[in-house]
């Protein structure tokens, strides 16, 4: 594996970059197909593992290329602009980056490759019926059996959770300290006796969450993630993944990064803050209208702010740290999509309260605004966010933790 070092400037490694890229990526997506199903050794997005360009800021010999972190990110933005896939994992792949960052050597050996490509099908099982909100309320225990731990609980508003291998798991494994120091974090086999997955279905008719149940089921020791009691460390730096993954992947169907200016309504150089809004207000003939034009101006500047911010986070991140950034970028995400689900039924007007096959925009923009509150809710709520934002950015007073020194066990809860 080829490597770079810190020392590396920007520049040099955008030109490595490149000049990789001119070498192996012809531009055909069939390249990139053909590997995902077979796992041929042949296949691009093994390349760009092997040679260290998915995670350049990881350790060389664990799939990086040692660069500094504050200027990986340049890799990424190399591949974007040919429409090459692979990079930038070493921030958005949250399974990836959490194996590498407490998994046991053997562990990271099995699983590390596997998940950068994709061949494992993973999910989360951390909020339960009695803690969602604060996950330190967590009730699955898991009990030491030997070489093994037996677990048994239950899980809410899993993702993925019916097509999973393998799920982060966090458990209560100690009962007799607080809340935070008695939880232990695992790489849990999901295709096993004992465990059940039900789907939940949501108010936009879909079917992506699901309700996991788990009985006397088994983990390996050796699937561990960090040190027994200390899970809440361990999930502390996969919830900023993951927070740092929804505050930047949001984009409107039609909407292209380096389409940001163009003519609209034949003003030059107006700002596109969102190509499908921006087409509905030319369909609905509210284009010219300067209330409109305010409100879509007004979104591509929050979007503008929050890329910004997920850069400050991503830099944290890639120095192995969590950051409470990222919660800044959860919730302004948030906000954007109930702004923007706003916006599109302002757009639409009476049309909005249609439905059915026979009205798609509106059955459009009611599923947008509907869906907003996923991301209010996943990774977090927004009213965590706040607190997040207010106690460890602003220095504002911690909220009063009645039971944040009982031993869980004599702490009341549902």
């Amino acid at each position: 594996m080829s490597s770079n070092t810190s020392e590396s400037t920007a520049d040099d490694l955008r030109a490595a970059a490149r000049a990789w890229l001119a070498e192996h990526w012809s531009g055909d997506p069939t390249t990139v197909a053909a590997a995902l199903p077979d796992g041929s050794s042949q296949s691009f997005v093994e390349k760009v593992i092997d040679a260290g360009w998915a995670a350049p800021s990881w350790p060389v010999g664990r799939f990086g290329r040692g660069i500094a972190p504050e200027i990986g990110q340049v890799v990424a933005e190399e591949f974007a602009k040919v429409g090459a896939p692979g990079a930038g994992q070493d921030i958005a792949n949250l399974w990836a980056n959490t194996l590498l960052a407490a998994g046991q050597p053997a562990l990271i050996d099995q699983f590390l490759r596997p998940l950068l490509l994709g061949k494992v099908n993973m999910c989360l099982l951390y909020s339960e019926p009695g803690a969602g909100s604060d996950l330190a309320g967590i009730q699955t225990r898991a009990d030491r059996d030997g070489d093994e731990w037996i677990v048994s609980g239950q899980k809410v508003w899993t993702t993925g959770g019916r097509s999973a291998d393998y799920a982060l798991l966090i458990t209560r494994s100690n009962w007799d300290v607080p809340k935070h120091r008695g939880i232990t974090f695992f790489f849990f086999p999901m295709r096993q006796p004992g465990v059940e997955v039900r789907a939940l279905r949501q108010a936009t008719g879909d079917s992506r969450f699901n309700e996991v149940f788990i009985t006397d089921a088994r983990v390996p020791d050796a699937n561990r993630l960090g040190e027994v009691g200390q899970g809440w460390n361990v999930l502390m730096t996969a919830l900023a993944y993951e927070r740092a993954v929804m505050g930047q992947t949001w984009r409107r169907r039609a909407d292209r990064e380096d389409e940001a200016v163009r003519d609209v309504d034949d003003e030059a150089s107006a700002p596109v803050p969102d190509l499908s809004l921006l087409d509905l207000a030319r369909a609905t003939g509210r284009s010219t209208d300067p209330v409109i034009r305010q409100k879509l101006t007004r979104l591509h500047a929050m979007r503008q702010v929050n890329e910004w911010n997920n850069a400050r986070a991503k830099a944290a991140l890639e120095q192995g740290t969590s950051t409470p950034l990222v919660s800044l970028g959860k919730l302004a995400m948030s906000g954007m999509l109930h702004y923007a689900g706003s916006l599109q039924n302002e757009l639409l007007g009476a049309e909005a309260t249609l439905a059915g096959r026979d009205s798609p925009r509106a059955a459009d923009a009611t599923y947008s605004l509907l869906n907003a509150f996923f991301t209010s809710i996943g990774g977090g709520t927004d009213q965590i966010q706040r607190n997040i934002i207010g106690e460890r950015i602003l220095g504002l007073p911690k909220e009063p933790e009645v039971d944040k020194d009982i031993a869980f066990r004599d702490v009341r809860r549902s």
